[in-house]
């Protein structure tokens, strides 16, 4: 018999069962909007920054806007840290390793930079310890433009041979379900959003305190990596079908989605705003900031992202979580993982960023290099 007390358990259950419920909501959103969007013939890169993206981004959106108005603003703003570094580290990490991706040059020359720009964007309106209302209004109005210019890019002509295959991946579904089906999918996933999202910042919450851990940790930790499992998902699923745009696209387009209008709305609808903590400004928001930089150098490198190079994310991943649990618990082996770190881990990667970015600028497109 278990000894963990009833409290405990019930916080567990709370939270499988808010995992359980994003999950499939997030599910069922994405397979109603993609069987309207593609009747309406938007090419997949759009419907991978777009539809998909957002889809699996409601998640982030019920959970942050939950914990905005039940007081627990580090929650709100680990999870949208906490999950961009996600999408991208693991995500798209584990997608790579799986199978090699290859990127398309809007992403590299349009969609990454507004992601890095929107993640300094948030660091210096964070910089006063707080997005207020003014804040939430600039970031919206960014990803309604955002949202804006990437439909007018739909509205180029789709290569023929694209145009086929997306045809043939999702045009039969989307004939033989009508319009009021797929609207219930999306209505009935967003009901499982809502409920999912109360779920699981109840039991992280009760879970956090009980433990004593701080509820940023979890934010960036537990609430982070349950509201990002819909964006996993996808994203293996589309790399192992072959749509390698959906799932490029997925990972960078919720990444903007999450900050631009997750926190923009938080911000917006929260009656005091969401204070910004000095943890998470001084070491969370960099790392976010950083990770979203490292992909250009990555995606530049014949425009894919390599097994090798998913294999590094990753890596990178797992050290990001330990140095979060070793800071949370205080652990003695903290202060010697910082220098190791500081002194040789992070240099070496600076240099391997600048020496693939270097590569890919004198590489042309077309020619990754996928080992």
């Amino acid at each position: 018999m278990s000894t963990l007390p009833t409290s405990a358990l019930q916080c567990a259950a709370l939270l499988a069962l808010g995992v359980v419920c994003l999950v499939l909501g997030g599910e069922s959103v994405i397979r109603g909007a993609s069987r309207m969007a593609a009747r309406l013939g938007i090419p997949p890169l759009v419907i991978g920054l777009t539809v998909v993206a957002y889809g699996t981004s409601a998640p982030e959106l019920a959970v942050s806007v939950q914990s905005a108005f039940r007081g627990q603003a580090d929650i709100a703003i680990g999870n949208v840290v906490g999950s961009n570094i996600f999408n991208i580290l693991f995500v798209l990490g584990l997608s790579a390793a799986i199978t090699p991706l290859l990127v398309a040059q809007q992403l590299v020359r349009f969609d990454v930079p507004l992601m890095i720009g929107a993640s300094v964007l948030m660091g210096i309106l964070g910089l006063d310890g707080r997005l207020g209302r003014l804040d939430g209004l600039l970031l919206f109005a960014g990803v309604l433009t955002y949202t804006v210019v990437v439909i007018r890019q739909s509205r180029r002509p789709v290569p023929a041979p694209v145009a086929a295959e997306y045809e043939h991946e999702y045009g039969g579904s989307a004939r033989s379900s009508g319009l009021l089906a797929n609207l219930l999918l999306v209505g009935g996933g967003v009901a499982l959003l809502v409920v999912g999202s109360r779920w699981l910042v109840a039991g992280a919450v009760t879970l956090a305190r009980s433990l004593g851990v701080s509820d940023l940790i979890i934010g960036l930790t537990i609430v982070a990596i349950g509201t990002s499992l819909p964006e996993l998902v996808t994203s293996i699923v589309a790399a192992l079908r072959g749509e390698r745009d959906i799932a490029v696209g997925n990972a960078v387009g919720s990444n903007i989605f999450n900050i631009l209008s997750v926190l923009g709305l938080t911000s917006l609808l929260s009656p005091t705003g969401i204070p910004v903590s000095e943890p998470a400004l001084r070491f969370d928001i960099p790392v976010m900031i950083a990770v979203a930089a490292a992909c250009l150098p990555i995606f530049f490198t014949g425009y894919a992202i390599a097994r090798w190079e998913g294999l590094l994310f990753l890596a990178y991943y797992g050290i990001y979580t330990l140095y979060l649990v070793l800071a949370a618990t205080r652990h003695d082996a903290l202060p010697a993982f910082s220098l190791t770190m500081a002194a040789f881990v992070l240099p070496l990667t600076a240099v391997t960023l600048v020496i693939l970015g270097l590569r890919g600028v004198r590489r042309p497109p077309g020619d990754p290099n996928l080992s």
